[in-house]
């Protein structure tokens, strides 16, 4: 993949090892500073330390969900486009999930299993603005 995001920060927050593994490496030759979290109260001590400019989070996650946390870094405003960028990645294929996540000001939601190409153009979308 030629995606290149110098100089940015990315926040890879998931519990499964071998989809945490398969972000930082498809990730690891962008030239992004990567930091990564397997829970919600670590993503957001994370987030708090390492300002990133876009988050890639797991919707069920132990301790804090993805929701709560999505909501917590989104802030009362909740507002789309606005630093930090978010994309949730989630096994849950309801509709009612993905509107929750648009109503807490997510930027971007995919569907698990999803190609890595798909999330790295939707990374390169909302990192471009």
């Amino acid at each position: 993949m030629a995606a290149t995001f110098e100089g940015k920060n990315i926040l890879i927050v998931e519990d499964d090892p071998d989809m945490m593994t398969a972000l930082t490496m498809v990730l690891d030759d962008t030239g992004a500073n990567i930091q990564t979290a397997t829970d919600g109260n670590a993503a957001i001590e994370v987030a708090a330390q390492f300002n990133p400019d876009l988050v890639v989070l797991d919707a069920m996650l132990p301790k804090r969900s993805g929701f709560l946390v999505l909501e917590k870094l989104k802030g009362p405003a909740k507002k789309r486009g606005q630093k930090p960028m978010l994309i949730m990645i989630t096994g849950n294929e309801g509709k009612r999930h993905r509107d929750w996540a648009e109503s807490l000001g997510v930027d971007g939601y995919l569907n698990k299993p999803f190609r890595m190409e798909r999330l790295i153009e939707s990374m390169e979308k909302l990192l471009a603005n």
